[in-house]
């Protein structure tokens, strides 16, 4: 097992009911901030709720963040809570939301151009001073709600952004707010979740097994809840277990003391950036390319992702490993997400210019071994066209 530290603060209030909680959760004496996206929250009633448990405190509203939060919105965002002295941000969305407003966070007390803090990768930004952040989580799919990331877009780019402040203070986790939610959306979640735990998880063997199978739980949860969830949308339980394994997924556990890949995203993050394609969609439409292409590199974990996920025992190594891809690709598909370039109207000629976006940001030396160039990438959406 690698080392690591690990050190996650973030006060989960899971459950039905628990809006009102947010008086004591809140700072008695805040001037908050209320951050959310297209209106759905006020639609279904979410935001008056919220509104509501805060009481008597000074309360501004900022709508309008997109599914892929603006540099440009977001900085506007910044600069009122500047202006009205805000002490306290509170999310009520799904993990765009909540990535913008810990950008908002950062952004509010920079003294400087805040485009700059786009620019430091997966290292934390320089700021000395983040404004707390608290969350109503209404999407499960990110686990931003308890993780210290975000991702802003901004010309063009999807920039990933931290800092060990960013996570927040506290989330609140009710199932039942998502059960609104349109088919196509929790699917996203199903399968952003998913990808989210095998990008930490099919790398290479550290013998990690604490987290291996904690992974491996959550991925066999995924399969189980994630039909039914789509299914049938106000079934609690199987809804709450969706809820709780995306923010599993992405709250540091598994990935302690393991290696990471993030090439499905990287590349999906571009495919978003230049067609518009939802992000969750992107990552299902790379991921059997990806693990195609680095068959070799990921032997070990694929086989082991095969027997312990999938039960695949059958068959030569070869076999097995592609059983699992394929039942992976068909497990997209069932809960409603399409797994190839050519279902969302990408031209294959396009391929060409998002190799050219990898290559203009940086993504060159993608995977767990930093050996996946731009003939790699090619060939995987090649592959997945």
């Amino acid at each position: 097992m690698l080392n690591f530290d690990y050190r996650n603060p973030t006060h989960i209030v899971f459950g039905k009911d628990r809006l009102a909680e947010l008086d004591q959760l809140v700072p008695a004496n805040a001037r908050v901030l209320v951050t959310y996206g297209g209106g759905s929250v006020k639609r279904f009633g979410t935001l008056d709720k919220v509104i509501t448990a805060l009481g008597d405190r000074v309360v501004f509203e900022f709508g309008g963040i997109e599914a892929n939060p603006k540099y440009d919105t977001l900085a506007r965002a910044a600069e009122l809570a500047r202006r009205e002295s805000i002490d306290f941000l509170l999310a009520v969305g799904g993990g765009s939301v909540m990535d913008g407003t810990k950008f908002i966070a950062l952004a509010a007390k920079f003294d400087g151009d805040s485009s700059s803090l786009l620019h430091h990768g997966f290292n934390p930004v320089p700021v000395t001073e983040v404004l707390p952040v608290g969350t109503v989580a209404t999407l499960p799919a990110t686990g931003s709600e308890m993780n210290a990331f975000a991702v802003v877009s901004h010309q063009g780019g999807k920039f990933p952004v931290t800092h060990p402040q960013s996570f927040p203070v506290f989330s609140v986790l009710d199932p039942s707010l998502t059960f609104s939610l349109p088919k196509i959306q929790v699917a996203n979640g199903v399968v952003d979740s998913f990808v989210h735990v095998v990008e930490q998880y099919v790398t290479f063997p550290v013998d990690a097994r604490v987290q291996d199978r904690m992974a491996e739980g959550i991925l066999k949860t995924l399969i189980e809840v994630g039909p039914v969830t789509v299914a049938e949308p106000e079934n609690y339980n199987a809804r709450a277990n969706l809820v709780w394994s995306a923010t599993s997924a992405l709250n540091g556990m598994i990935g302690c003391g393991v290696p990471a890949d993030w090439t499905t995203h990287m590349i999906g993050h571009e495919l978003t950036a230049m067609f518009g394609i939802d992000h969750a969609q992107t990552l299902a439409v790379v991921l059997p390319s990806v693990w195609r292409v680095r068959k070799e590199r990921k032997r070990a974990k694929l086989l082991q992702y095969a027997e312990r996920v999938w039960d695949i025992t059958s068959g030569d190594e070869d076999s097995r490993i592609e059983q699992a891809i394929a039942a992976t690709q068909a497990f997209f598909e069932q809960v409603g997400l399409k797994t190839r370039l050519r279902d969302y109207d990408v031209p294959q000629e396009r391929i060409a210019d998002v190799v050219a976006a990898l290559e203009a940001h940086g993504m060159t030396a993608l995977s767990e071994t930093g050996d996946l160039g731009l003939d790699s990438s090619r060939e995987i959406l090649e592959l997945a066209w």
